[in-house]
Parts: structure tokens; C-alpha cells; sequence
């Protein structure tokens, strides 16, 4: 069977499974060659195409809703529902999306690319499904996995779900990783090499025990896909509840052995303590397994929400992939297939924050390190390595990551929390009230702050400068360099002193500058100095590299500029207000939403400045909007951020003013 035969899901449906296995291993090719030309999301796709075709095969989309958490395990999904030839522009400007998009496909119901929304998602959609004459769902499936059933806002949903009997099948795609190993006693200890016939010892030995353990276990499971099972088993509940007198004690007397041998022989009851049916563990490599369960569900679907517990191998057939002890080359850059991607490794201001935290640790052992399942693209692994009972992964997880924080400050610890800049918004509730609040010695470094780019709207970092500036107590820093960045978090230690402190920056390489162009504290640095007092402009963290060029290119052409590198977001320096309240025009620019940022606050402290001369203020910065997936250099221009947008725009400021 070849896939440029598969245009859309019914296309499946009349394949043998010998067929279904040649497709599978050419995906892998397709999916393993697309994110070698574009870059992308790799090992999670690799391990999800048996699953993705099975649940294709099974139901119906779009009359069924198929939903993903998270998205950028949905490659083979849109592979499957007609996208294949759009995946020469996968991530690119104006080409399809790395996660699902409404905007794309009737199949793609949720552009999910946080973790641990999906199950809301599908209790919301049942709810529709149940009381609105307009909805047309027959089944609502999610599948959950890649490290989502980590974040608390999955097991809030899993509760109302089990409470409500809403008709949910849950399909928990268990490959052990989320971006690093799953932080998690739900993953199966059951390795995909063996599933589902033996158990993995430490010895790699199989002991008696264990294997009659699962062989019980299996069994079960395969009673529970029955049907048959099924029916007896209610006549027989229906029987018990209605003997006389002892009725109700035989029922739940049978429950309980019932629930017994669950406990014993699967653990993951768990589900079913919170009302949700549990069926598993099923070899999610294995075609015909996988849809004998799904179907089964279909069947079972009226008693309420349930799991069915799914064991795959991230980066399953692509030997680089599988060999990436890190990631499981859970994201790729462009790179040779043949040989596979490099080594991922910290770089520019990600690799000065690794050094740094490093060093200071080293000196103050009250510093702990707290991630959210992201220790090696924040940096953080050479600090787990070197102090691996001061490091703290806390799976998909914010807002428990940053109460926690608060918890090790108030018992006298300084814990540093690196997220991406993009996730700190799913703990605004936690920063503010948990950290602030109590005026607590917390460290935010929030990497990839910013426009990121190539994965869209969604991993843009552009809020955190307008909603951190507004959290009382909040020191904020945008280092614009890479020695800047080393001092803003060794000064942060002293600082958390009287309250949570802050540092965003950028991903990809710093600027360098020598040890006499770094500030120190609050204080702002004055780069440039204008004989005149004319123009003024205020930038900050990335931002100054762009300014610096512009200031040197208006510098040829007779405009003199004073340039201050910010620094120190809040509090801003009066030092820098009152020299900026002295010129006839004041630019500021930032990478972040302009509306209620940085910009609008400066521009408010040099207008109210005792003895400002209320000059003309351009603010710069991002729309409050969207922004579609583009190369960071091409959103940032299309914006007016970049060097040459800034003479113009200075220029223009410039000769009305002369005027």
C-alpha cells in the first residue's frame, strides 16, 4: 500500500494488517524525511503511527471528534485526513501548522500544543454532544499522553468526568516521556519490547512471579474487551443487588474482590477509583490489538468515561531517535537523515544560563533548581548532573512548580524556576498570590521569551513583560546580552532578598560584549550619548542589538541618538527616565505585546517627571493578535523591530520634530 494512496481516512479502512505495516514503516520514512527538511517534532510521531491509523480505522472522522493532547504528536493525523503534500511547508510561513489546526482541517477540532487541556476539551464537547440538538459527535475520543497526564488540570478534568458519566473515550498514549522521562507512577514499567508478553527486570531477566503477574493481568484485560463479559456481568450485578435482605451487601462484597484483583494486578485503577473504566495495558504497536480494544470501547462507551492505557515507544523506527537517552529526539532542527540530528545541546542564552546557575550554586547552597519536564532545553541537565538532589523536575506542572518554589523559599531556600516564557501564563494564579503575595525569594528565568516563530502563536513568548510588570514586588530584567544575563541572575540571589524576581530571554545566540559594556542591580546602561538632546531611545533585552545597528546607520547620516539599554524593566531606572524626559522625541522597543508593556509604562514615568519637556513618545512592540508561525527575523520586521525599521521610523520622528 503507498501512501500517496492514503487521502483520506476511509482510505484505510479496507487494508490488511501486512498492508497496515508497510504503510506504518513508510510514515516513519515520510515523517523522518519532512522534519529533516523543516525541523519539527520527531520522536512523539514516530511512536504514535499505529495508534493514529488504528483510531483513523475505528471512527469516523470528523462525525466522531478525534482530539489531541498534545498536538505535536498529530503528525500522522494530518498525514492521514489529506495533508501529506503540505508538509514540504511544515512550520514555515504560510505552510501547515506543527499542531493541529482548525484553521486546516473539519479534523482537527483543538490547536492543543499546551499540555493537559484535552480532557476538559472532551468533557465540554460530551456535555454539547448531550443536551444541544445542533452537535453531531457520535464518539469523543482523546488521546492523552507524551507527559499531559502529568499537569493537574488533566486530573481535575478526569475527576468531573468519572463524576458525570459523560460518554469519553480516553485513549492514554504511554511512551514513558514527556519531553525528558515522565515525571509520573501512572507511566507503565512495561517496556514496548516486551509487551505484552514478559516484564522487564533490572536484571534483564524474567522472574516467575512476574511473568505469571502479567500473564493474570492480560487475562483480565482481554475478559474486560468482551462484550459478553460485559452483559454477564451486569446480570449478574443486577442479580446480586436484588436477593433479598443481603442484596446490597452481596453487590458490593462483589466489587470488592473485584477491585481486589484490579489493585493487585494493575495498579492504574487508580481510573477507576475516580469512576472512569480502565482497560489495559495494550501494545500500541501492535495493529490489530489496538483496534480490537478501541472497538471494544465503542461498546462499553454507555457506561461512562474510559481509558484505555496504551504502551508505545517514543521514536519508535528511527534508530537515532530510539538511541536519544535525553529526548527520544522528541524535537529535531534541520538535519541529515541518514546520520540523524547532532547532539541536542544548550546554546546562547540558554548555555549562559546553564553555566551560571552552575557557579552559583556552587557558592550558595540554598539554590535549587525547578523545571516543568524540560531540564534539557532549558539548560538544566548540567545542574542536575552536578547537583542531582538540588535539581526538581516536576513534570507538565507549572502551577505546582512555582507554590512549590514558594514552599522551599519559606523554608529558607532561594529556588531559580526555568520555564519557557510561554508556559509561566498557566501560573499567573500561583505567581501572584503564592510568590508576590507573600513577598517570597523566587527566581523566574523564563527562556524563549520573545517572538520563537516556527511553532506559532501558541510558543510565542510575548505576554510575560506586560503581565510580570503588573505583579506587585516583581523585579523584571531583559538582559541584552549574554554577560548581562550572567550578572542579572547572580545579582537576583541578593535581590529575592525582599521579593521574586524575574529574567526573560531570548532563544538563540547572545550578544557578546566585553566586561565593561555589563550593568549591574536595577540600573539601566547608557550605550550611546547624544550631543543633542534630540532623540532618545530606550531598548530593551534583544532589542538593543537592533538598536545598536540602527543608531550607528542614523549616526552616518547626521542623527545623533542617545541609547539606553534598559536593563531593568521594573522597577525602570530614574536615572534613565529623567535623561529620556530631557529629549525632544523617545522611542521605545521591546519584543513583547505593546499594549499595557514595558513601552507604555516608561512612557508613562518620563511624561511625569518633574521637569520633563513631555516629548513626543513612539512606543514599539508586538500587536496584541496571533502572530501566524514565520522565521523570528521576518515577524520582527514585519512589526517594525528590526534595524532597519527603527532608522526609518526614527527618521521620520526626527524631521517632524526639526519641523
Amino acid at each position: 500500500m503507498a501512501l500517496s494512496d492514503i487521502r483520506q481516512p476511509s482510505d484505510l479502512a479496507n487494508l490488511t494488517y501486512e498492508q497496515l505495516a508497510e504503510l506504518s514503516s513508510e510514515i516513519r520514512d515520510f515523517i523522518v524525511e519532512s522534519v529533516a527538511k523543516n525541523s519539527g517534532h520527531l520522536g512523539s510521531n514516530l511512536g504514535a503511527v499505529e495508534l493514529t491509523l488504528a483510531l483513523h480505522r475505528v471512527f469516523e472522522s470528523p462525525r466522531d471528534a478525534i482530539l489531541w493532547d498534545t498536538g505535536h504528536q498529530a503528525y500522522v493525523h494530518k498525514i492521514v485526513t489529506g495533508r501529506r503534500g503540505g508538509f514540504s511547508t511544515l512550520r514555515q510561513a504560510g505552510g501547515i501548522s506543527g499542531y493541529p489546526s482548525r484553521e486546516e482541517s473539519v479534523h482537527d477540532f483543538i490547536e492543543n500544543s499546551h499540555a493537559s487541556t484535552v480532557l476538559s476539551y472532551a468533557y465540554g464537547l460530551a456535555v454539547a454532544r448531550d443536551v444541544s440538538e445542533t452537535s453531531s459527535h457520535r464518539h469523543i475520543v482523546a488521546v492523552i499522553g507524551d507527559g499531559s497526564l502529568t499537569g493537574g488540570m488533566a486530573y481535575e478534568a478526569l475527576n468531573n468526568l468519572g463524576h458525570s458519566k459523560r460518554r469519553v473515550i480516553i485513549v492514554l498514549n504511554d511512551n514513558g516521556r514527556s519531553y525528558a522521562p515522565t515525571i509520573s507512577n501512572l507511566t507503565s514499567p512495561i517496556s514496548v519490547s516486551t509487551a505484552p508478553n514478559a516484564l522487564d527486570t533490572t536484571d534483564g531477566m524474567t522472574r516467575p512471579q512476574d511473568r505469571l503477574t502479567k500473564k493474570l493481568s492480560r487475562a483480565l484485560t482481554d475478559i474486560r474487551l468482551n462484550p459478553v463479559y460485559v452483559r454477564r456481568q451486569r446480570k449478574l450485578e443486577k442479580f446480586l443487588y436484588e436477593l433479598p435482605i443481603v442484596g446490597q451487601q452481596a453487590e458490593r462484597g462483589l466489587e470488592a474482590f473485584k477491585a481486589g484483583i484490579r489493585e493487585y494486578l494493575q495498579p492504574t485503577a487508580f481510573f477507576e477509583a475516580l469512576g472512569v473504566r480502565y482497560i489495559g495495558p495494550i501494545d500500541g504497536h501492535d495493529q490489530e490489538e489496538l483496534e480490537h480494544a478501541l472497538k471494544s470501547a465503542t461498546l462499553r462507551v454507555e457506561e461512562g468515561p474510559l481509558v484505555i492505557h496504551v504502551i508505545t515507544q517514543k521514536g519508535r523506527g528511527y534508530p537515532p531517535a530510539e538511541d536519544d537517552d535525553e529526548k527520544n529526539l522528541h524535537d529535531a532542527p534541520i538535519f541529515d537523515p541518514v546520520t540523524g540530528p547532532p547532539k541536542s545541546l544548550p546554546t546562547g542564552y540558554t548555555q549562559v544560563f546553564a553555566d551560571s546557575i552552575i557557579k552559583i550554586a556552587e557558592q550558595d547552597a540554598r539554590v535549587i533548581a525547578i523545571t516543568a519536564a524540560m531540564p534539557g532545553p532549558t539548560g538544566l541537565l548540567p545542574f542536575q548532573s552536578r547537583f542531582p538532589d538540588r535539581f526538581i523536575d516536576v513534570g507538565i506542572a507549572e502551577q505546582h512548580a512555582v507554590t512549590a518554589a514558594a514552599g522551599m523559599a519559606m523554608g529558607g531556600l532561594r529556588p531559580v524556576i526555568a520555564l519557557y516564557s510561554t508556559f509561566l501564563n498557566r501560573a499567573w494564579d500561583q505567581v501572584v498570590y503564592d510568590v508576590a503575595l507573600h513577598r517570597l525569594p523566587v527566581i523566574f528565568c523564563l527562556d524563549r521569551a520573545g517572538i520563537t516563530g516556527d511553532d506559532g502563536p501558541s510558543h510565542n513568548g510575548i505576554f510575560d513583560m506586560a503581565i510580570l510588570s503588573k505583579v506587585p514586588g516583581m523585579r523584571l530584567f531583559a538582559p541584552s546580552s549574554a554577560q548581562d544575563l550572567a550578572k542579572m541572575l547572580e545579582d537576583s540571589v541578593a535581590l529575592a532578598d525582599s521579593g521574586p524576581v524575574a529574567i526573560r530571554y531570548p532563544k538563540g545566540l547572545a550578544r557578546i560584549v566585553s566586561e565593561q559594556e555589563v550593568g549591574s542591580g536595577l540600573q539601566a546602561r547608557k550605550l550611546r550619548t547624544s550631543g543633542v538632546p534630540n532623540v532618545c531611545v530606550l531598548a530593551i533585552g534583544k532589542m538593543v542589538d537592533a538598536a545598536e545597528k540602527a543608531v550607528d546607520i542614523l549616526k552616518e547620516r547626521g542623527i545623533e541618538i542617545t541609547l539606553w539599554d534598559v536593563r531593568c524593566c521594573v522597577p525602570a531606572d530614574l536615572q534613565m527616565i529623567s535623561d529620556a524626559s530631557k529629549h525632544c522625541v523617545v522611542v521605545t522597543i521591546e519584543d513583547g505585546i505593546r499594549d499595557g508593556g514595558i513601552g507604555m509604562m516608561l512612557a508613562d514615568a518620563v511624561n511625569n517627571i518633574e521637569g520633563s519637556v513631555h516629548p513626543r513618545i513612539e512606543i514599539l512592540g508586538l500587536p496584541t493578535k496571533f502572530t501566524p508561525q514565520a522565521k523570528p527575523a521576518a515577524i520582527l520586521k514585519q512589526f517594525g523591530l528590526d534595524a532597519d525599521s527603527l532608522v526609518e521610523t526614527i527618521t521620520k520622528l526626527a524631521t517632524v520634530t526639526s519641523e
